[in-house]
């Protein structure tokens, strides 16, 4: 009857440190998944701030292409929008729009020299074009860690102790279909 009570008892102490650890594996997943947020947010708040300066500069220089400047102004403010709400699937849908606006905005400048030659522009232009790759980067590492937690998540048997302390499955940052197509090149130039 002892061994039999020293087996029992064993099990429950494995039992329960297998349980803390799994607790705090998920605890240390779920603080790893707002970190790769934040730092997608850090960098779409530098592109916040520094897109106004960009098209200031298009600006001096493009004054017949308002609607292209207006495009850009208005998908920067929706994904300020949808940040602000913590909506990813609105932020995925403003940031494809925002992204094809300053494709629009970078190939337009082609009919513009002048522009294309002015230091403070190249300067906005590169910086915004590396803050892009960024944001990408970030997404990519973001969505790596999406998938980590909810397999810890979801697979047996931590899945038991994700279930008790209600541990979630979190969403995967997702642009909109029409960024997944190739760039109409025609349209651009248009």
């Amino acid at each position: 009857m002892a061994i039999f009570s020293l087996i029992c008892v064993a099990l429950l102490v494995a039992a329960a440190v297998y349980g803390v650890l799994s607790f705090n594996r998920l605890v240390s997943l779920r603080h790893n998944l707002k970190a790769a947020w934040s730092n997608i947010d850090v960098l779409l708040k530098q592109r916040h701030d520094e897109l106004p300066k960009l098209v200031t500069t298009c600006r001096e220089y493009m004054k017949f292409e308002q609607e292209t400047l207006e495009r850009v102004t208005q998908a920067r403010s929706q994904v300020s929008n949808a940040m602000q709400q913590g909506n990813l699937a609105e932020l995925g849908v403003a940031e494809s729009v925002l992204g094809n606006s300053l494709g629009r905005l970078f190939a337009l400048t082609e009919n513009y020299p002048d522009l294309k030659t002015n230091e403070s522009f190249m300067r906005l232009q590169s910086r915004i074009s590396s803050l892009e790759n960024a944001i990408s980067d970030r997404r990519e590492f973001y969505n790596d860690s999406v998938n980590i937690n909810n397999i810890a998540v979801e697979a047996f048997p931590t899945n038991l102790v994700a279930s008790w302390f209600s541990f979630k499955l979190a969403p995967l940052f997702q642009v909109d279909q029409s960024e997944l197509t190739d760039v109409d090149m025609d349209e651009l130039f248009a």
